[in-house]
């Protein structure tokens, strides 16, 4: 029995009863606000919110991180390789690891 609350789905559950039984009792505790027409409008230290003409892109943070994604996972992959694993397979993840990255980055091959 003592064994059961080492269950990570077990585990997961009781922390998110938890924190919702927390969110609840603050949201209990926490005073009624009035209403305001600038409540959800950006804070930006008293001075008036222009609009944008230009819209950001994340496109090439993504690519970025994706980038990262990929090598992050071809390194654990090599690291669990067992010792005595062929050595191509080892070759075939660092040269499929390089093409990915050369097209993450260039855009293309």
């Amino acid at each position: 029995m003592s064994t059961v609350w080492l269950n990570p789905a077990i585990a997961l559950g009781v922390f998110l009863m938890l924190a919702w039984g927390l969110y609840r009792l603050g949201g209990s505790l926490a005073a009624e606000g009035e209403p305001h027409p600038d409540k959800h409008r950006v804070y930006t230290g008293g001075e008036v919110n222009l609009p944008q003409a230009r819209k950001v892109s994340y496109r090439a943070f993504f690519r970025l991180a994706l980038m990262f994604s990929v090598l992050h996972v071809s390194v654990l992959v090599l690291s669990t390789l067992p010792p005595g694993a062929a050595p191509y397979l080892a070759y075939f993840c660092l040269v499929g690891t390089g093409v990915s990255v050369l097209v993450l980055t260039e855009g293309g091959l």
